[in-house]
């Protein structure tokens, strides 16, 4: 069968994904990516430690980084994200501009975080009182509550699983659980920290139970990337990706008022 007429396939435009090893959710991603994009992904070198904030300074060396997008450059992305959020916050909010830093000088090429992008994210949101989910441990989560203090976001409620492995095998009841744990009254959105955590199908599901924007690590890197790209991620109805989806609720100043005694930044 000759299909020369069909002129394809059309010119792809990149981008550079660095990962943790452990990383096992390459599908999620590219399930927020349009057609016209490819992602190009590289992981960081093995290292026998378990998921903590060791792991995540280890991961996130300037060195590991540095080779991770030369590496890539040879698929010629226009854009590179480091797709871990741990490794992302742990330096805090100086860290994580110094790794934006350490990789554009690599690649000369637009950098992100996954932290870095959750920041964009709630600025887009008009967050600034969020629920926290992680599967992390509470040295872990605490450090991630210290790098959005530091940028002036209040962790309002919290729930973690405490995983230092197979963080990718938790089902979607569970982080649900862990949600409807977090969020209480007064929070303007939701964030589910870690890309080895699944949540693309979850999150509309919990946007139209808990009535607030629910946002997820591996949803703003790959929403921060595609912007840089003058693209779009796709999703279906999430409020970060589609402002009409945000209508449905107030802005974070008019959210309803605290309960009685309930202090400012309590945890549910």
């Amino acid at each position: 069968m000759d299909v020369s007429f069909l002129g394809g396939p059309q010119p792809q435009r990149g981008v550079g994904v660095v990962a943790p090893f452990d990383f096992a959710l390459d599908r999620e991603l590219w399930r927020w990516v349009p057609d016209e994009i490819s992602l190009h992904l590289t992981r960081t070198p093995f290292v026998p430690v378990e998921v903590s904030l060791d792991l995540a300074r280890l991961v996130s060396e300037h060195e590991t980084l540095d080779e991770a997008v030369r590496a890539l450059a040879a698929a010629e992305p226009e854009v590179v994200a480091y797709a871990c959020t741990s490794g992302s916050f742990v330096g805090g909010i100086a860290g994580e501009r110094a790794m934006c830093e350490a990789m554009h000088r690599a690649g000369e090429l637009p950098s992100v975080t996954t932290s870095g992008a959750l920041l964009e994210a709630l600025a887009e949101l008009g967050a600034r009182r969020i629920a926290l989910v992680t599967p992390y441990t509470a040295s872990v989560t605490e450090s991630l509550e210290a790098y959005l203090g530091e940028a002036g976001t209040t962790v309002t409620g919290r729930a973690y699983l405490g995983l230092t492995r197979h963080i990718w095998k938790v089902p979607y009841r569970d982080v649900a659980a862990m949600a409807r744990e977090a969020v209480g009254p007064g929070a303007d959105a939701l964030f589910i920290s870690c890309t080895n955590l699944p949540t693309y199908d979850v999150i509309p599901q919990l946007e139209a139970e808990l009535r607030i924007p629910v946002i997820s690590a591996n949803q703003v890197t790959m929403w921060s990337a595609l912007k840089r790209l003058g693209t779009r991620a796709v999703g279906p109805y999430q409020a970060l990706l589609d402002p009409a989806a945000r209508r449905q609720w107030p802005l974070p100043e008019q959210h309803r008022q605290l309960p009685e005694g309930q202090q400012e930044g309590g945890f549910a």
